[in-house]
């Protein structure tokens, strides 16, 4: 019997999901996005199905929907809710690569009265790193150990070699996700303390962070990491940490767009009409006067640059951006955000033969039932394939085909809304990641 697949989303990590199961046997793929084109280009590499469709549209989503099997839904978390509700109407099975979202949460009693299964968090992260946390604790636990610290990091990146912008920076996904994120505020447990960081101050607390000698990271604390201590089930914890890794300087640069007011998603009339970058600085900063030397006195009272030397790579990296220019336009977005998203889009994008790199490390201190003490960790180092895949494309995609097929097959089954945090449930998929993809992280003690 041919089980029929619908593919909404055609964003940088969709293409393994498309050439996996669209070459799979006794599955038919149709690729949805809004525009039949894109959709179309997609599809063609093995020649599977393209459909126009519009999630926002309930009819004519349904309309598609209703042939189809499982939904597999990579587009921004704001619509799963609406892939879910109709999911739920027509009894089809769903999965997503993104967390579960209060508004998923508060449809769980409807997910489970209509028998469908919703499997979530299954791509890089949250998706890989989960596998490999849940496999270490649980390896303790059945040996009667305990976790007494669990941090975790993970970050898309370019190559070192690739590296070549003033922000150390290129975008594997959305820029607007990117920087949206980089408002969030933080909550973890360190030391049996809890501890919460404020949004405006997450770039301050960034330090560096070694993984390997050879690379120059920095880390920063990631949303609420406090939820783990029950979802990993590691009561006994004492910290609890997840975050982001980016390289040196990154932070500094942000926290000079934050105080500047650059992350702000509020309309702004300034951002609405194609001016120069200088003159919408300057309008939006309050500079009096139009010279490049008054808007950078305007920069340097509102900023709190950490030394001279990262005012000046900053400074100089604005220059890069276009800020200081009279030809250099802006692309009005209407907001702040949007309107810098579509500098940085233009600036920081992958070029030809240029490699993404993703790293994920995981660190847990342990106790083991006779006193004694243990440093394990748990580390992925991944380049994308300049004819391939990229690093990011090949973690998240492939898991979520992987998660796709045993949808299809009942090695997961609802109902209910699921994610990986059982071996029931991760094990074939680490297994079919390291076997047939090479995808794994390597377990190592260091003390």
């Amino acid at each position: 019997m041919v089980q029929k697949v619908l593919l909404l989303g055609s964003g940088f990590v969709a293409e393994p999901v498309v050439d996996v199961l669209g070459a799979a046997d006794g599955i038919e793929l149709t690729v949805g996005c809004r525009t039949l084109e894109t959709a179309q280009q997609l599809a063609k590499s093995t020649e599977s199905k393209a459909v126009s469709v519009d999630v926002t549209n309930t009819e004519q989503f349904e309309a598609v929907l209703k042939d189809h099997d499982v939904v597999i839904s990579l587009i921004p978390y704001i619509y799963h809710p609406a892939v879910v509700k109709s999911a739920i109407k027509l009894k089809k099975d769903v999965v997503t690569s993104s967390y579960i979202s209060p508004a998923l949460k508060e449809l769980e009693p409807e997910i489970k009265k209509a028998g469908i299964t919703v499997m979530n968090e299954i791509g890089l992260d949250p998706g890989i790193d989960h596998l490999y946390a849940v496999k270490t604790i649980d390896e303790v636990h059945k040996a009667n150990g305990k976790i007494k610290s669990f941090v975790s990091y993970c970050g898309g990146l370019p190559a070192p070699e690739d590296s070549d912008n003033p922000l150390g920076y290129k975008f594997s996904w959305s820029s607007r996700g990117v920087l949206l994120a980089l408002r969030n505020s933080a909550k973890y447990y360190e030391n049996g303390e809890l501890v919460q960081i404020k949004s405006e101050d997450l770039m301050a607390t960034a330090k560096p962070y070694f993984i390997y000698p050879g690379y120059s990271f920095v880390c920063y604390p990631n949303r609420d990491s406090t939820a783990f201590k029950e979802l990993y089930h590691i009561p006994e914890a004492e910290t609890v940490i997840r975050g982001t890794l980016r390289f040196q300087g990154f932070p500094e640069f942000i926290k000079a767009f934050v105080d500047m007011g650059m992350l702000k998603d509020e309309e702004n009339e300034i951002f609405k009409t194609e001016k120069s970058w200088r003159q919408a600085l300057g309008e939006y900063l309050g500079v009096a006067g139009d010279s490049k030397e008054e808007l950078i006195a305007k920069i340097d009272s509102l900023a709190t640059w950490k030394s001279d030397e990262d005012r000046e790579r900053i400074l100089s990296g604005f220059g890069w951006l276009g800020f200081y220019s009279n030809d250099n336009k802006i692309t009005p977005r209407g907001t702040p955000l949007d309107t810098l998203c579509a500098t940085l889009e233009k600036l920081m994008q992958y070029e030809e033969k240029e490699r993404d790199l993703v790293v994920l490390q995981h660190k847990f201190g342990i106790e083991w039932a006779d006193g004694s003490k243990e440093t394990r960790t748990s580390t992925l180092v991944a380049y994308g394939e300049p004819d391939g895949y990229s690093a990011m494309a090949a973690t998240v995609g492939l898991p979520v085909a992987i998660a796709t097929q045993m949808v299809l097959n009942k090695e997961i089954q609802g109902p209910g809304l699921l994610a990986p945090y059982s071996p029931e449930i991760n094990d074939p998929i680490m297994e079919k990641l390291k076997t047939k993809y090479g995808i794994y992280l390597k377990e190592k003690t260091i003390a």
